[in-house]
Protein backbone atom coordinates (compact mmCIF):
# COMPACT_ATOMS: atom_id res chain seq x y z
CA UNK A 1 0.00 0.00 0.00
CA UNK A 2 1.08 3.19 -0.85
CA UNK A 3 -0.27 6.96 0.99
CA UNK A 4 -0.93 9.30 -2.05
CA UNK A 5 -0.21 12.07 0.80
CA UNK A 6 3.14 11.56 0.43
CA UNK A 7 6.29 13.49 -0.54
CA UNK A 8 9.34 13.30 -2.47
CA UNK A 9 11.53 13.08 0.35
CA UNK A 10 9.26 10.75 2.13
CA UNK A 11 9.43 8.39 -0.69
CA UNK A 12 12.90 8.83 -1.61
CA UNK A 13 14.24 9.16 -5.11
CA UNK A 14 14.71 5.82 -6.44
CA UNK A 15 11.11 4.31 -4.80
CA UNK A 16 9.64 7.48 -6.78
CA UNK A 17 11.06 6.43 -10.24
CA UNK A 18 10.17 2.79 -9.73
CA UNK A 19 6.83 3.51 -9.10
CA UNK A 20 6.79 5.94 -12.28
CA UNK A 21 8.13 3.29 -14.71
CA UNK A 22 6.31 0.46 -13.22
CA UNK A 23 3.88 -0.84 -15.61
CA UNK A 24 4.45 0.57 -18.80
CA UNK A 25 4.75 -0.93 -22.23
CA UNK A 26 7.51 0.03 -23.76
CA UNK A 27 7.30 -0.52 -27.94
CA UNK A 28 9.52 -2.83 -30.17
CA UNK A 29 12.01 -0.18 -30.37
CA UNK A 30 13.31 -0.16 -27.28
CA UNK A 31 15.68 -3.00 -26.63
CA UNK A 32 16.90 -1.55 -23.15
CA UNK A 33 14.46 0.53 -20.79
CA UNK A 34 14.48 2.16 -17.73
CA UNK A 35 16.31 0.88 -14.69
CA UNK A 36 20.06 0.20 -16.19
CA UNK A 37 22.96 3.00 -16.54
CA UNK A 38 21.41 4.03 -20.11
CA UNK A 39 18.77 2.50 -22.69
CA UNK A 40 19.75 1.09 -25.51
CA UNK A 41 17.23 1.99 -28.66
CA UNK A 42 17.14 0.63 -32.23
CA UNK A 43 18.20 2.79 -34.99
CA UNK A 44 16.95 0.99 -38.33
CA UNK A 45 17.58 3.59 -40.80
CA UNK A 46 21.18 4.00 -39.52
CA UNK A 47 20.57 7.63 -38.23
CA UNK A 48 19.41 9.10 -35.57
CA UNK A 49 16.76 12.41 -35.89
CA UNK A 50 17.39 14.12 -31.69
CA UNK A 51 15.96 17.26 -30.41
CA UNK A 52 15.53 18.26 -26.77
CA UNK A 53 13.53 21.19 -24.84
CA UNK A 54 13.11 22.17 -22.17
CA UNK A 55 10.04 23.68 -19.76
CA UNK A 56 10.91 26.10 -16.64
CA UNK A 57 7.74 26.45 -14.38
CA UNK A 58 6.66 30.24 -14.18
CA UNK A 59 7.92 30.82 -17.26
CA UNK A 60 6.86 28.08 -19.49
CA UNK A 61 4.08 27.01 -17.61
CA UNK A 62 2.23 27.39 -14.33
CA UNK A 63 0.82 25.28 -11.51
CA UNK A 64 -1.86 27.15 -10.83
CA UNK A 65 -3.21 26.80 -14.55
CA UNK A 66 -1.93 23.47 -15.47
CA UNK A 67 -2.55 20.12 -14.00
CA UNK A 68 0.66 17.92 -13.82
CA UNK A 69 -1.33 15.47 -16.44
CA UNK A 70 -1.15 18.70 -18.99
CA UNK A 71 2.83 19.96 -17.78
CA UNK A 72 3.47 16.38 -19.33
CA UNK A 73 1.81 16.27 -22.07
CA UNK A 74 3.07 19.51 -23.73
CA UNK A 75 6.49 18.62 -22.48
CA UNK A 76 5.95 15.41 -24.88
CA UNK A 77 3.78 17.44 -27.39
CA UNK A 78 6.88 20.03 -28.20
CA UNK A 79 9.46 17.43 -28.51
CA UNK A 80 8.03 15.27 -30.37
CA UNK A 81 7.09 18.41 -32.66
CA UNK A 82 10.30 18.97 -33.49
CA UNK A 83 10.91 15.30 -34.46
CA UNK A 84 7.45 15.87 -37.03
CA UNK A 85 9.29 19.12 -38.39
CA UNK A 86 12.16 17.21 -40.05
CA UNK A 87 9.90 14.42 -41.58
CA UNK A 88 10.48 12.12 -39.15
CA UNK A 89 8.86 9.48 -36.50
CA UNK A 90 9.35 9.49 -32.67
CA UNK A 91 10.71 6.33 -31.46
CA UNK A 92 11.74 7.11 -27.66
CA UNK A 93 11.93 10.13 -25.06
CA UNK A 94 14.31 10.81 -22.51
CA UNK A 95 12.92 12.95 -19.38
CA UNK A 96 14.68 14.63 -16.83
CA UNK A 97 12.85 16.40 -14.15
CA UNK A 98 13.08 18.55 -10.98
CA UNK A 99 11.19 19.25 -8.30
CA UNK A 100 11.06 20.25 -4.92
CA UNK A 101 11.07 17.54 -2.00
CA UNK A 102 7.92 18.35 -0.79
CA UNK A 103 5.83 17.76 -3.64
CA UNK A 104 3.39 15.46 -3.31
CA UNK A 105 4.14 12.08 -4.88
CA UNK A 106 0.81 11.75 -6.52
CA UNK A 107 2.07 14.75 -8.50
CA UNK A 108 4.91 12.97 -10.13
CA UNK A 109 2.91 10.20 -10.95
CA UNK A 110 0.21 12.04 -12.60
CA UNK A 111 2.91 14.07 -14.96
CA UNK A 112 4.63 10.72 -15.40
CA UNK A 113 0.98 9.94 -16.84
CA UNK A 114 0.80 12.56 -19.22
CA UNK A 115 3.97 11.66 -20.73
CA UNK A 116 3.31 8.80 -21.46
CA UNK A 117 0.05 9.27 -22.70
CA UNK A 118 0.97 12.00 -25.15
CA UNK A 119 4.30 9.93 -26.40
CA UNK A 120 1.75 7.31 -26.78
CA UNK A 121 -0.56 9.98 -29.32
CA UNK A 122 3.02 10.75 -31.08
CA UNK A 123 3.26 7.62 -32.37
CA UNK A 124 3.56 4.92 -29.47
CA UNK A 125 6.95 5.73 -28.35
CA UNK A 126 8.46 4.75 -25.91
CA UNK A 127 9.91 6.76 -22.45
CA UNK A 128 13.11 5.09 -22.26
CA UNK A 129 15.03 7.20 -19.14
CA UNK A 130 16.05 10.21 -17.68
CA UNK A 131 16.81 11.88 -14.34
CA UNK A 132 15.21 13.29 -11.43
CA UNK A 133 16.70 16.06 -9.13
CA UNK A 134 15.77 18.15 -6.29
CA UNK A 135 15.07 21.93 -7.62
CA UNK A 136 13.01 24.55 -6.05
CA UNK A 137 10.62 25.15 -9.55
CA UNK A 138 9.91 22.39 -11.65
CA UNK A 139 12.12 21.76 -14.69
CA UNK A 140 10.82 19.09 -17.39
CA UNK A 141 13.80 18.73 -19.83
CA UNK A 142 12.58 15.78 -22.40
CA UNK A 143 15.08 14.90 -25.47
CA UNK A 144 13.30 13.01 -28.28
CA UNK A 145 14.80 10.71 -30.79
CA UNK A 146 13.44 10.13 -34.33
CA UNK A 147 13.64 7.76 -37.60
CA UNK A 148 13.48 9.12 -40.93
CA UNK A 149 12.79 5.57 -42.35
CA UNK A 150 14.97 6.04 -45.14
CA UNK A 151 13.75 9.29 -46.21
CA UNK A 152 16.11 12.82 -47.02
CA UNK A 153 15.55 14.89 -43.60
CA UNK A 154 13.31 18.01 -44.44
CA UNK A 155 15.02 20.91 -43.39
CA UNK A 156 14.79 24.67 -43.08
CA UNK A 157 16.70 25.30 -45.92
CA UNK A 158 15.32 24.11 -48.82
CA UNK A 159 12.54 26.30 -50.14
CA UNK A 160 12.78 27.84 -53.91
CA UNK A 161 10.86 30.26 -55.72
CA UNK A 162 7.81 29.13 -56.86
CA UNK A 163 6.39 26.80 -53.97
CA UNK A 164 3.10 27.16 -52.12
CA UNK A 165 3.19 27.64 -48.56
CA UNK A 166 0.95 25.37 -46.20
CA UNK A 167 0.08 24.97 -42.66
CA UNK A 168 -0.93 21.86 -40.73
CA UNK A 169 -2.02 22.18 -37.17
CA UNK A 170 -3.94 25.21 -35.33
CA UNK A 171 -2.89 28.43 -35.15
CA UNK A 172 -3.01 31.11 -32.25
CA UNK A 173 -4.96 28.85 -30.22
CA UNK A 174 -2.36 28.88 -27.42
CA UNK A 175 -1.80 32.40 -27.12
CA UNK A 176 -5.55 33.09 -27.41
CA UNK A 177 -5.76 30.68 -24.53
CA UNK A 178 -2.90 32.38 -22.54
CA UNK A 179 -4.21 35.63 -22.89
CA UNK A 180 -7.84 34.10 -21.67
CA UNK A 181 -5.92 32.43 -18.63
CA UNK A 182 -4.03 35.61 -17.41
CA UNK A 183 -7.36 37.98 -18.04
CA UNK A 184 -9.08 35.14 -15.83
CA UNK A 185 -11.65 34.36 -17.72
CA UNK A 186 -12.84 30.81 -17.74
CA UNK A 187 -15.46 30.56 -20.99
CA UNK A 188 -13.79 29.48 -24.27
CA UNK A 189 -11.71 26.05 -22.40
CA UNK A 190 -10.93 24.70 -25.75
CA UNK A 191 -8.55 27.33 -26.60
CA UNK A 192 -6.97 27.65 -22.67
CA UNK A 193 -6.92 23.67 -23.01
CA UNK A 194 -4.76 23.99 -25.96
CA UNK A 195 -2.22 26.99 -24.22
CA UNK A 196 -2.08 24.02 -21.70
CA UNK A 197 -1.31 21.09 -23.73
CA UNK A 198 -0.99 21.48 -27.38
CA UNK A 199 -1.99 19.82 -30.12
CA UNK A 200 0.60 18.79 -32.96
CA UNK A 201 -1.03 17.66 -35.89
CA UNK A 202 0.87 13.61 -35.78
CA UNK A 203 1.82 12.14 -38.80
CA UNK A 204 1.62 15.74 -40.82
CA UNK A 205 5.18 15.74 -41.34
CA UNK A 206 5.76 12.31 -42.77
CA UNK A 207 3.18 13.26 -45.00
CA UNK A 208 4.46 16.42 -45.93
CA UNK A 209 8.05 14.34 -46.39
CA UNK A 210 6.14 12.07 -49.16
CA UNK A 211 4.12 14.89 -50.67
CA UNK A 212 7.52 16.19 -51.42
CA UNK A 213 8.16 18.91 -49.02
CA UNK A 214 11.25 21.51 -49.53
CA UNK A 215 11.68 22.79 -46.49
CA UNK A 216 9.46 22.61 -42.87
CA UNK A 217 9.34 23.77 -39.28
CA UNK A 218 7.50 23.21 -36.27
CA UNK A 219 5.45 26.19 -35.10
CA UNK A 220 6.83 26.74 -31.79
CA UNK A 221 7.97 31.03 -31.92
CA UNK A 222 4.86 32.54 -34.12
CA UNK A 223 4.05 31.40 -37.43
CA UNK A 224 5.84 34.33 -38.97
CA UNK A 225 8.88 33.72 -36.89
CA UNK A 226 9.22 30.47 -37.71
CA UNK A 227 8.57 31.10 -41.37
CA UNK A 228 11.52 33.66 -41.01
CA UNK A 229 13.83 30.74 -39.87
CA UNK A 230 12.72 28.82 -43.36
CA UNK A 231 13.25 32.04 -45.88
CA UNK A 232 16.89 33.11 -43.61
CA UNK A 233 18.02 29.62 -44.33
CA UNK A 234 16.25 28.91 -47.76
CA UNK A 235 17.51 32.87 -49.26
CA UNK A 236 14.12 33.76 -49.97
CA UNK A 237 10.93 35.50 -49.85
CA UNK A 238 7.78 34.12 -48.17
CA UNK A 239 4.34 35.99 -48.55
CA UNK A 240 1.49 35.15 -46.06
CA UNK A 241 -2.19 36.14 -47.36
CA UNK A 242 -3.96 36.87 -44.65
CA UNK A 243 -7.06 36.40 -46.40
CA UNK A 244 -5.91 32.44 -46.34
CA UNK A 245 -5.78 32.70 -42.53
CA UNK A 246 -10.16 33.48 -42.36
CA UNK A 247 -10.52 29.97 -40.61
CA UNK A 248 -7.48 30.34 -37.96
CA UNK A 249 -9.24 34.39 -37.14
CA UNK A 250 -13.05 32.93 -36.94
CA UNK A 251 -11.73 30.12 -34.49
CA UNK A 252 -10.62 32.96 -32.40
CA UNK A 253 -13.22 35.22 -32.75
CA UNK A 254 -14.91 34.66 -29.72
CA UNK A 255 -11.91 35.27 -27.43
CA UNK A 256 -10.37 37.98 -29.42
CA UNK A 257 -14.26 40.03 -28.88
CA UNK A 258 -14.12 39.41 -25.11
CA UNK A 259 -10.50 40.71 -24.89
CA UNK A 260 -10.84 43.38 -27.87
CA UNK A 261 -8.22 42.69 -29.41
CA UNK A 262 -7.47 41.52 -33.25
CA UNK A 263 -7.15 37.62 -33.83
CA UNK A 264 -4.89 37.85 -36.35
CA UNK A 265 -2.05 39.34 -34.03
CA UNK A 266 -2.21 35.34 -32.45
CA UNK A 267 -2.32 33.91 -35.61
CA UNK A 268 0.89 35.75 -37.08
CA UNK A 269 2.68 35.72 -34.11
CA UNK A 270 1.66 33.45 -31.20
CA UNK A 271 3.44 30.38 -30.57
CA UNK A 272 3.44 27.29 -28.65
CA UNK A 273 0.49 25.91 -31.14
CA UNK A 274 3.37 23.48 -32.46
CA UNK A 275 1.49 23.86 -35.88
CA UNK A 276 3.52 22.53 -38.84
CA UNK A 277 4.59 24.62 -41.57
CA UNK A 278 5.82 23.97 -44.83
CA UNK A 279 6.96 24.84 -48.48
CA UNK A 280 5.92 22.46 -51.60
CA UNK A 281 6.35 22.68 -55.09
CA UNK A 282 2.75 21.80 -55.49
CA UNK A 283 -0.55 21.19 -54.18
CA UNK A 284 -0.08 20.14 -50.53
CA UNK A 285 -1.37 16.82 -48.77
CA UNK A 286 -4.39 16.44 -47.20
CA UNK A 287 -5.12 17.70 -43.49
CA UNK A 288 -2.46 21.13 -45.03
CA UNK A 289 -3.80 24.79 -46.03
CA UNK A 290 -2.57 27.22 -48.27
CA UNK A 291 -1.59 30.27 -46.72
CA UNK A 292 1.12 31.86 -48.98
CA UNK A 293 3.79 31.74 -51.83
CA UNK A 294 7.54 31.47 -52.20
CA UNK A 295 9.71 34.20 -54.00
CA UNK A 296 13.18 35.40 -55.03
CA UNK A 297 14.38 37.93 -52.00
CA UNK A 298 13.90 41.70 -53.07
CA UNK A 299 16.82 44.04 -52.40
CA UNK A 300 16.85 43.45 -48.20
CA UNK A 301 17.19 39.85 -48.78
CA UNK A 302 15.34 36.99 -47.22
CA UNK A 303 12.11 38.24 -45.38
CA UNK A 304 8.07 37.66 -44.76
CA UNK A 305 5.72 39.74 -45.94
CA UNK A 306 1.86 39.59 -44.59
CA UNK A 307 -0.17 41.37 -47.42
CA UNK A 308 2.62 42.45 -49.41
CA UNK A 309 3.78 44.53 -46.24
CA UNK A 310 6.00 43.68 -43.51
CA UNK A 311 4.13 42.67 -40.22
CA UNK A 312 4.50 45.78 -37.40
CA UNK A 313 3.38 43.43 -34.28
CA UNK A 314 4.91 40.60 -32.66
CA UNK A 315 6.53 37.86 -34.91
CA UNK A 316 6.99 35.54 -32.14
CA UNK A 317 8.22 34.49 -29.21
CA UNK A 318 11.96 35.43 -27.95
CA UNK A 319 13.30 33.64 -25.10
CA UNK A 320 15.37 36.13 -23.17
CA UNK A 321 12.99 39.16 -23.69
Amino acid sequence: MTDDNQTLREVGEFAVIDRLVAGRRQPDSVLIGPGDDAAVITAPDGRVVISTDMLVQDRHFRRDWSTPHEIGRKAIAQNAADIEAMGARTTAFVVGLGAAADTPARDLQQLSDGLWDEAERAGAAGIVGGDLVSSPLWVVSVTVFGDLAGRAAVTRGGAQAGDIVAVAGHLGSSAAGFELHRAGLIDCEDLRRRHRAPEPPYGQGKAAALAGATAMTDVSDGLLADLGHIAAASGVRIEVTSAALGPDREALAGAAERLGVDPLGWVLGGGEDHALAACFPGAPPAGWRVIGTVSEPGPAGPDVLVDGRRWTGSAGWESFN
